[in-house]
């Protein structure tokens, strides 16, 4: 299983994360710097995400909405912090309105990406969500940010299946 614990410390007013996959880091940091990627997983399965702006450049900004199954398409933002490729992400994370600008109704956080070398072809990757007051992390997991995260998570492992799957097909193929 591709999420291995969730942890809520409520007077660090954090949430995190941990995961572990069959990959390398370098694998792991693609599924966040390709936008193609990050819109396969990020978001449960029922609320797919579309990224309309995607830079990971330290003081840059990426955008994205997520699509409903009512046809609901609520927004996002992260600001870009800190980038270390292969190994951190740094984000302030925001909900936009319609026209894209900060919704300022809603709680603005930040979250940490990790990502590690867990060792036999391995990689660990832990998101550490930070809170603005115990107010806002108690309404953001009341609207479901923990199990919305433990789902998108969730959907990695079947994308970097697919690339064992291409990889022995090019091996097949190279062979005949």
């Amino acid at each position: 299983m591709t999420v291995t614990a969730i942890h809520k410390d409520p007077g660090a007013l954090t949430m995190t994360l941990e995961a572990e996959f069959d990959a390398s880091p370098e694998r792991v940091w693609q599924l966040w710097a390709d936008p193609r990627q990050l819109e396969r997983w990020w978001g449960p399965p029922i609320y797919p995400a579309t990224f309309t702006r995607h830079d990971l450049s330290v003081g840059s900004r990426v955008e994205y909405h997520m699509t409903g199954p009512e046809g609901d398409q609520p927004r996002g933002y992260w600001d870009i912090l800190e980038v270390d490729p292969p190994h951190r992400l740094l984000v302030r994370d925001g909900f936009a309105t319609d026209d894209g600008s900060p919704n300022d109704q809603m709680p603005v956080g930040e979250f940490t990406v990790t990502i590690r070398d867990a060792g036999h072809g391995r990689a660990s990757m832990t998101m550490e969500s930070r809170f603005p007051s115990r107010e806002a992390m108690e309404q953001l997991i009341a609207m479901g940010q923990e199990e919305g995260l433990r789902e998108a998570v969730g959907q990695i492992d079947a994308i970097l299946a697919e690339d064992g799957v291409a990889a022995a097909a090019a091996s097949v193929a190279a062979e005949a």
